[in-house]
C-alpha cells in the first residue's frame, strides 16, 4: 500500500512550536494550506537540527553561482510569526527521519519527515548495508520558497531557546526550583 502523503507545496504556514511549560513542552511541525492542518511531534533536538540544516542549505546555495533567484540571508520581517500552533493539535506521527534538499527546478528548499519505527533504529555494530529501511506508511512532505523556509528557520531557533536556562557551570537545563549540578559537589545552584 502506498504511503499517506501529506503534501504542501508551498505551504501557506510552515513552522515549529510546542506546547506544555518549559521542561514538560512537546515540539510540533505544523503545516497549513486553507483548512488542513498537519501537526508531527518530534523531539526539541530534532528542530534545532533542521533549522540549522535549513541555513546552512540556504547558505550554501547562496554562495552557489547556478541560481538566478535572490535568496534572503536573514528571515525577511513580513514573513515571521509569532502565532501560536493550529488549535486542535491532532498528532498525525512522531517524526523518526528527515530529509532536507534543494529542488533546482522550482528552487525550493525540499522537507521530507518520515514517521518514526523501531525498525528503522539500527544498532552501532550493525554494518550499514544491513540496515533495511522499511516503507513508511505516512510522510510529510513540505517545498518551501528559500524566504518562507529562513523565517521557518528564525522561528524554530526562537522556539528552541525559548525553553528552560542553562546552568553556566554544567550547560544542564535548570528549573524554576533549581537542579542538582554535578559540577557543584551536590548543592543546588538555582536559575537566579
Amino acid at each position: 500500500m502506498p504511503p499517506v502523503v501529506h503534501s504542501f507545496d508551498p505551504p501557506e504556514r510552515f513552522v515549529a512550536g510546542t506546547v506544555g511549560p518549559p521542561g514538560q513542552r512537546t515540539f510540533f511541525l505544523q503545516a497549513r494550506a486553507g483548512a488542513r492542518v498537519t501537526s508531527v511531534a518530534l523531539e526539541k533536538q530534532q528542530v534545532s537540527v533542521l533549522a540549522e540544516r535549513i541555513d546552512e542549505l540556504l547558505d550554501d546555495v547562496m554562495r552557489s553561482a547556478e541560481v538566478d533567484s535572490t535568496i534572503p540571508a536573514v528571515a525577511p520581517v513580513d514573513l515571521e510569526d509569532s502565532n501560536p500552533l493550529e488549535q486542535p493539535i491532532e498528532e498525525e506521527f512522531r517524526a523518526g527521519t528527515m530529509t532536507l534538499s534543494w529542488d533546482t527546478s522550482d528552487e525550493r528548499i525540499v522537507v521530507e519527515v518520515f514517521p518514526f519505527t523501531e525498525e528503522a533504529v539500527a544498532s552501532p555494530d550493525q554494518p550499514e548495508e544491513e540496515v533495511e529501511e522499511p516503507e513508511p506508511e505516512e510522510v510529510l512532505l513540505v517545498r518551501l520558497p528559500a524566504a518562507l523556509a529562513r523565517a521557518f528557520s528564525k522561528r524554530a531557533q526562537t522556539v528552541v531557546s525559548a525553553g528552560r536556562p542553562p546552568c553556566p557551570f554544567c550547560g544542564g537545563p535548570v528549573d524554576p526550583s533549581g537542579h542538582l549540578c554535578p559540577r557543584a559537589n551536590g548543592f543546588r545552584r538555582t536559575s537566579e
